[in-house]
């Protein structure tokens, strides 16, 4: 099944909120003929944006390549929460890799955040930042973990940005009777994501990045050369930033990233916003099939959540979202939902990005597994320093292990329904 076209029209952006409430950039033209460049880049997310306009910087003659429009896939359709760390757990996180690389890639991740709000302001992108992110435990027994955790970070890390939060302020922070308690981070935040990506796309475009939309890439080789419908790319160096929808054209890193659906509603306008998020910070829950939420800067619930046992996206997204957003805010039953979308990330198995050297010209970055605001941000600024001979950066993450999915590409469909029951049946006990 090809991702890009399964559940949406080509070369359309989804009828979502963000859709609505952007400013599109003028169509950018398809590849055609014979393409000479540096680097080719192939996707244009926020991975493939950031590496094309860092490498575009430092002089190299870019292209960027995608299939569909720029901002199109996962990077235009996310729940725009911006978090520190990575999708794991520190403490896990130092049992995989120890406590030095851990300390590595968490300080990577605190330069993640800081990247996009620099590159936020550096090219005046219109996308809004609200601070702060709460962890919300949707059991009880998860809340001491929670606490240690923020203790954690205070102590080994230094990060005096995060807290826990018990029982009562979660309660008045968030207005739901479904959360125990947990964590708020201060220094994580949300913002409008299709807007970061097209303002990434128009900084990338301004710098000299040649960008040509509708230019489905059919073929990948290890020295380089990147063939479309339509054209013919002989570059030094590729860049894969496809995330989701990377489809067949690597076998070894489709079988380690795996595409799965997630959906979002957004809400009428809200009468009295503060009695569902106090304070305007960022939600997550602690379910494995997670709830995200937050406010629209005009006072809506946006709402992240609902199941998916394949690839086709629900007939009616707007029920499938609003089950779990009824179960959460029953208060909110009868609201309105003006638009709801659904959109294709990837993950990994043990949650981690998965960076790699496909051959020695050709990367790969993705995998970010629903926290790649920041992290594929920082990801495409890791690679650009991959191809220009500065690694350290980009093998911090390509070290890390990376398990291929049972029975690799081709059971990954079964595999995700099979997961997907198993996890919302855990959820619910």
């Amino acid at each position: 099944m090809d991702l890009l076209t399964a559940n949406d029209r080509a070369g359309e952006y989804p009828a979502s909120y963000y859709a609505a409430t952007a400013t599109p950039l003028d169509p950018f033209p398809a590849a055609k003929g014979a393409v000479r460049c540096d680097v080719c880049v192939v996707g244009g997310g926020y991975s493939g944006l950031s590496a094309a306009l860092h490498l575009t910087r430092e002089g190299y003659d870019v292209v960027l390549l995608d299939a569909q429009r720029v901002g199109f896939g996962a990077s235009g359709r996310n729940g725009g929460q911006v978090g520190t760390g990575q999708r794991i757990g520190q403490d896990d996180l130092e049992e995989i890799a120890g406590r030095d690389q851990a300390r590595a890639l968490w300080d990577l991740s605190i330069e993640s955040v800081n990247l996009l709000r620099n590159l936020k302001a550096k090219y005046a992108i219109d996308c809004g930042w609200s601070d702060g992110i709460i962890e919300a435990d949707h059991k009880r027994k998860f809340v001491p973990h929670s606490h240690a955790y923020a203790e954690k970070l205070q102590r080994d890390y230094g990060y005096d940005l995060i807290r826990p939060v018990g029982r009562e302020e979660m309660r008045e922070l968030v207005g739901s009777l479904a959360y125990h308690g947990g964590t708020l981070d201060m220094g994580g935040g949300h913002i409008h994501p299709l807007r970061f990506a097209l303002g990434l796309a128009r900084a990338a475009r301004d710098e000299g990045v040649r960008i040509f939309e509708h230019s489905k890439v059919t073929e990948v080789t290890s020295d380089a050369k990147v063939v479309t419908q339509d054209a013919d790319i002989r570059a030094k160096y590729v860049i894969l930033g496809c995330n989701g929808y990377l489809g067949a054209l690597n076998t070894d890193v489709a079988a380690r990233v795996m595409p799965i659906n997630n959906f979002i509603a957004a809400t009428a306008p809200l009468d009295d916003p503060k009695s569902v998020i106090r304070d305007n910070h960022a939600v997550a829950d602690s379910k494995f099939v997670i709830n995200y939420f937050r406010l629209s800067d005009d006072n809506r619930l946006l709402f992240g959540g609902g199941e998916s046992y394949g690839y086709r996206f629900p007939r009616d997204i707007a029920a499938t979202v609003r089950k779990p957003m009824g179960q959460i805010f029953p208060q909110l039953k009868d609201v309105p939902i003006d638009y709801a979308w659904g959109g294709t990330l990837g993950i990994t198995m043990n949650r981690l990005p998965h960076f790699a050297r496909v051959s020695d010209r050709v990367l790969s970055i993705s995998g970010y597994s629903g926290h790649g605001v920041a992290l594929a941000t920082l990801g495409g600024k890791l690679a650009a320093e991959a191809v220009q001979g500065q690694a350290e950066r980009f093998d911090l993450f390509a070290t890390l292990p990376s398990p291929r999915f049972p029975g690799g590409a081709a059971l990954r469909s079964p595999l995700l329904a099979l997961a997907m029951i198993w996890y919302g049946l855990r959820d619910r006990l």
